[in-house]
Order: C-alpha cells, then structure tokens, then sequence
C-alpha cells in the first residue's frame, strides 16, 4: 500500500537497445535542448527574426553552456568529480551547474547575435522562457540518476530511493522530497507567467530576462534547503543558496532600475531594417528585427 503512494525511481539511468546504449540523463539534456530552441523560435520568428541566427546560437550556446555548466561543477563540487581522466568531462554521470551554464551559454550565443547585426537586448528576452522550460525538463535526468533529491518524507508525493543512492547518514530513510518534480512544476508555471508577463505588459529588453533570473534564483533558494546532496556550505546554508540570493538581488534590482527609472532609449526597440527581396519591392513592417546574415 506504501508503493501506491510514492514516485518510483528507475534502478538504472542507462537503457540497452542490442549495441546501442542510452544514457538518459543525456536524453534529457537533448528534450530540454529542443524545447528551448523551439519555444526561443517561435518568439523570434514572430518577432520579425529568423531561424537561421536561432540555429546558429542554439550551437555556440549549447557548446559553450555545457563547458560552463560542467566547469561550475568541477570548481565547486571537486569532490565529487570521478577519479579518472576523464573525470572532469563525464557529463552522462550528472554534475552541470546551471549557473555556469547559462553564463557561459548566453555570453557565446549574444556574441553571436550581435555579430548578425540584432539586438542582443530583444533575443534575450525571446530566450529566456525557453531557458527556464529547458531547466524544468533536465531536472528529469536527476530523476534517472536518482540524485539531488530532498530531505525524507512521508507525503503521498514522496520519491522512492534506493539504498546505494542514499547519501551518508540517510541510509535508514527510502522516501525523500522529489525535489526534480517541484522544480519542473515551477519552473513550468514561470514560463506561463514570463509569456503572460511579455504579452500584456510593454517591457524595457532585456527585463524579462532579469525576470527570469529572479524567479528561477527564488525557488532555488528553497529548494537548496530541502536538498541533502554532499554540497559546500558556509554557515547554515549551501553554496548554491548563496548564489541564488546574490543573483536574485542584482537581477531584482536591475529589472526595477531598467523597467521603472532608467528613460528607455532606441536600443529598447526592435530595429525595423528594410531588407529588398527578390522581386518588386515589399514594405518592411514596422518593428521587425534585422534577420541574420
């Protein structure tokens, strides 16, 4: 009767298909990836843009967010990075930090962006619910792996862990918090709410993007005091909470300096470029951003 009530967890993140082998937090990583670039798309295309300059960033950015993601990882949990050469790169085995991710990420896709002549400031925005839906999905690979789940509990909710994936000092424990499936919900919802947010209020770009940083970081903050993985701390909270209070500071406060005192200027507004089309001559219309070359 206890099983009915619990979220199971699969014995193994790999699936064998004959000589084929499938590691699903990797899965995952592609799912979120696609999402992103999907939902990134489609707001830039109707924005005037196009999907040429989206491929070209989903390539550098995924790159370059991968090497970030895993760096952060390696710099702040060195301890958990395999002792093997390939260690600092196992990528299959969990372990991306989303903060260097999405920094090294962004930075490579707006050099990108701003070397295809469009605003930088606008795609920000078209990217930023995508990011957040992208971060959702992935948390399903924790799931697969069985890790950075929460403290135990007894809510019909709880997830099923295995004892060889239980951290020291838990081993009595084999229900925990889901802590993958709070955050795909709430970071789910926080698409809805930044979609929302950009179709009825006129926003300063990139200031759906701050909002973005700021919603992500406020959940984070609380689930990093349900988490029970081995992480660094510093006084009573984890290294992460941390970050997740100094991010959401900054990009709080930019989002309320940009939106609501700095005068807004013509880089605000998306470029409306004539481009000459094969043929007579069509009127560009007004507000569409420069398509990418």
């Amino acid at each position: 009767m206890d099983l009915l009530a619990a979220i199971p967890s699969p014995h193994s993140g790999v699936i064998h298909i004959g000589p084929l082998t499938i590691h699903m937090y990797g899965l995952m990583l592609l799912l979120a990836i696609a999402a992103c670039i999907a939902l990134t798309g489609y707001r830039w295309v109707r924005w005037g843009g196009d999907w040429d300059l989206i491929f070209r960033v989903a390539v550098w950015g995924v790159g370059f967010g991968i090497v970030g993601a895993r760096a952060y990882h390696d710099v702040t949990s060195w301890n958990q990075v395999p002792n093997k050469w390939w260690g600092p790169f196992a990528v299959w085995q969990g372990g991306l930090g989303v903060w260097g991710g999405i920094l090294l990420g962004c930075l490579a896709g707006a050099w990108i962006v701003r070397r295809s002549g469009n605003p930088v400031r606008l795609m920000m925005d078209a990217v930023a619910p995508g990011l957040l839906l992208a971060q959702g999905i992935g948390r399903w690979g924790n799931w697969f792996n069985q890790e950075l789940f929460g403290k135990p509990t007894s809510l019909p909710w709880k997830l099923k862990i295995d004892e060889a994936h239980r951290p020291t000092g838990y081993f009595q424990y084999s229900y925990f918090h889901p802590t993958f499936l709070y955050e795909f919900v709430y970071d789910c919802v926080g698409v809805g709410l930044l979609l929302l947010i950009d179709s009825r209020f006129r926003l300063k770009r990139p200031a759906l993007f701050s909002l973005y940083v700021s919603y992500y970081c406020f959940g984070r903050f609380f689930e990093e005091l349900l988490r029970i993985d081995p992480s660094h701390k510093f006084g009573p909270l984890r290294l992460n909470a941390y970050v997740s209070i100094v991010c959401f500071v900054v990009s709080t406060a930019f989002f309320i300096w940009w939106q609501f005192i700095r005068e807004e200027s013509t880089e605000d507004r998306p470029r409306a470029t004539p481009v000459t089309p094969p043929g007579p001559a069509m009127a560009v219309p007004k507000g569409r951003v420069r398509p990418s070359r």
